[in-house]
C-alpha cells in the first residue's frame, strides 16, 4: 500500500480568502478534550457554506464533496478558539479544490484540502463551472488545476474482516445521502483503540458511490507500518475509502 500524494498549500498571497472564527464546545470533542475529525470536516462544510453565501453566487448549492484530505499537526481542544481561513485552491472543469486553514489560540493548526464537484441538483450529473464562481474564485487558485480522479485506488481483501456500520437517520444530509462528515466516524472509531497513532499524521478520505438509508454497510480495515485503509463498503461496492499516514 503507497501513500496518497497530498498537497496542501500556504494562504495565497492574493484573491478571494474567507475568515470565520469558531470555538471548539462540548459535542465537538473526545473524552480526552481534542477535537473529533468528524467535527473538524463539519467545520470545513460549515466555513464553505458561510463562504459561498457571502460571495453570493448564484448556485450556492450544486456541489457534492470528492476527497477531503486533512494535515493534523496539533489538534485544537475543547473550548480553543480557532480561525478558520477558506479559499480556492485549484479548478478543473466541472469541479474545483477548496484550501482551508484551521489554526487555533493554543497553537493548534489542521490544514484541508478538499475536492468538490459541480453538479446539476436535477440530474446529479457533473455540471461546468458557473462563470461568476470563476470570477470570484480564480485569482486564489492562481492557475493551480487539480484533478478529481481517484486518489486512492486500493481494495479489500475478500479474506478480510468485515465489521457491519450502522446507517442512522441521523446521518443522512439534505441529499438523502449520508452526510460526508459521518465517514469519518470510523476513522474516529480506528484512533480510538490506538492512542499510540498520534499528530502530525495525515488522512484523506475519497468519496466513490453515495450512502442511503436501507444500505447494509460494513467496514474493512488494513493495517500496515505506517499506514492505515479503512473502506465503507456495501454489498461488495466501495463506497468510501480513507487512508491514514503517520508524518
Amino acid at each position: 500500500m503507497e501513500a496518497a500524494p497530498l498537497e496542501f498549500l500556504a494562504v495565497p498571497p492574493q484573491g478571494r480568502i474567507f475568515t470565520a472564527a469558531r470555538r471548539v464546545r462540548l459535542g465537538d470533542v473526545t473524552p480526552r478534550g481534542r477535537l473529533r475529525l468528524d467535527a473538524t470536516v463539519r467545520y470545513l462544510q460549515d466555513v464553505s457554506h458561510d463562504d459561498t453565501e457571502d460571495a453570493n453566487y448564484a448556485d450556492k448549492d450544486g456541489w457534492v464533496v470528492r476527497r477531503t484530505a486533512l494535515r493534523v499537526t496539533k489538534f485544537p481542544v475543547f473550548q480553543e478558539r480557532l480561525t478558520l481561513q477558506t479559499w480556492c485552491g485549484g479548478l478543473g472543469s466541472h469541479w474545483a479544490e477548496r484550501s482551508t486553514r484551521i489554526e487555533g489560540e493554543k497553537g493548534s493548526l489542521i490544514e484541508a484540502s478538499a475536492v468538490w464537484v459541480h453538479v446539476d441538483l436535477q440530474t446529479m450529473r457533473p455540471a461546468v463551472l458557473a462563470e461568476d464562481f470563476l470570477v470570484t474564485a480564480r485569482d486564489a487558485a492562481m492557475e493551480r488545476k487539480v484533478s478529481a480522479r481517484s486518489m486512492l485506488r486500493i481494495k479489500p481483501d475478500d479474506a478480510e474482516q468485515r465489521d457491519a456500520w450502522p446507517v442512522r437517520f441521523s446521518d443522512m444530509d439534505a441529499l438523502g445521502h449520508m452526510n460526508n462528515a459521518a465517514y469519518w466516524e470510523a476513522i474516529e472509531e480506528w484512533l480510538s483503540g490506538h492512542r499510540d497513532f498520534r499528530e502530525p499524521f495525515a488522512v484523506v478520505l475519497e468519496h466513490l458511490t453515495p450512502i442511503e438509508p436501507g444500505h447494509d454497510v460494513f467496514t474493512v480495515t488494513r493495517e500496515e507500518k505506517n499506514l492505515t485503509a479503512i473502506w465503507h463498503e456495501m454489498n461488495g461496492t466501495i463506497a468510501a475509502v480513507a487512508q491514514l499516514q503517520k508524518l
